[in-house]
């Protein structure tokens, strides 16, 4: 177990909703004077993680009658990485879930099973109670680098990102190791990336597996380095063990336009990834499964035919669209003048 999920237990087992609610009292002071100070406000926002948002946003709606809603990013109390140390303490969270969501106008989720599962756990809410609005990519962001292309000399397939206690890149980097057995004539063609800061049991792995010559470890990069290294490759390679997680950078795969490698159980991510029509699908363990991939899209990148997303996928998820829609939403809740 890591250090950063033995203090994220301790400190969940301690804060209830979480650490932030240390400056609750101060982000309601602040909305206060905020809203004092801008009489014509006529909806709160809240977004969380941190859940106390939900809290300081139902304080404020109640005190001066102002509607708010709710943003889902993660799930709350049906959250895989959330720890409850005592039953008292899930049940506390429910309670306070179950006020918040009683009170707020609206509520939106990122995918349809966090909205499945909030509908199974609060009976009282209504289908209509939750809007479904994704994550999205910022087509601004690929714009200076639209006329980038792969290097045809080499098959890159990068991974972007960091890995959280739930994930690892052991199964891709096994299945990389029995692809080269199979195709020997492609570890001088192939390259791996990893853009993000790597665990040191993760550059273990990379040594265990003899892969040190086709690897390689970008670091942490600037975000507009990040988009340039999606640019460049031919493959994008994600992995999530859990069915209710879609991570942001899975989006910015999207408005990359490239082939995807996505290792993920039944879940929105892997419909997502089913609606692509440029994406192999395998669960996240499956080496064998991997391995049979890394062969099809390699020879399919030495055909010059790897597939790739149609516009109006892509464009779905771009943050203008999305954005669009939730201000169309959030007119139909707000405080109108009498």
């Amino acid at each position: 177990m890591t250090k950063q999920k033995l203090f994220r237990m301790a400190s969940q087992s301690v804060f209830i909703p979480d650490s932030r609610i240390k400056w609750k009292k101060y982000a309601f002071e602040l909305g206060c004077k905020i809203i004092e100070d801008n009489p014509t406000l006529n909806l709160i926002f809240a977004t969380a993680p941190p859940f106390t948002d939900f809290l300081v946003a139902n304080e404020l709606s109640k005190k001066y009658d102002i509607p708010f809603v709710t943003d889902y990013r993660d799930l709350w109390v049906d959250n895989p990485q959330y720890f409850f140390a005592t039953p008292i303490h899930k049940r506390k969270s429910e309670e306070l879930e179950t006020d918040i969501l009683k009170h707020s106008s609206k509520s939106f989720v990122i995918t349809r099973t966090m909205k499945e599962k909030m509908l199974s756990r609060y009976k009282f809410l209504s289908h209509n109670d939750i809007s479904i609005i994704p994550h999205g990519f910022d087509s601004a962001d690929f714009e200076s680098y639209s006329s980038i292309r792969p290097d045809s000399s080499k098959f890159t397939i990068t991974h972007c990102g960091l890995f959280p206690d739930d994930r690892t890149p052991k199964y891709f980097l096994k299945a990389v190791a029995k692809f080269l057995e199979k195709k020997p004539t492609a570890r001088s063609k192939i390259e791996l990336r990893f853009v993000g800061i790597m665990r040191k049991s993760h550059i273990k792995l990379i040594n265990r597996y003899k892969l040190n010559d086709i690897v390689s470890l970008k670091g942490y990069l600037p975000h507009q380095e990040a988009i340039k290294n999606l640019m460049e490759s031919d493959v994008l390679w994600m992995m999530i063990k859990n069915n209710i997680e879609t991570p942001g950078r899975f989006f910015e795969y999207i408005g990359a336009g490239r082939t995807m490698l996505i290792c993920a159980p039944k879940g929105s991510m892997k419909q997502i990834a089913e609606e692509s029509n440029s994406a192999f699908i395998t669960e996240p363990k499956d080496v064998k499964g991997i391995t049979e991939a890394l062969i099809s899209m390699y020879d399919l990148w030495k055909q010059k035919y790897l597939p790739v997303s149609d516009s109006i996928f892509i464009n779905q998820y771009d943050r203008k669209m999305l954005t669009e829609v939730l201000a169309r939403e959030m007119s139909f809740v707000a405080k109108h003048p009498q």
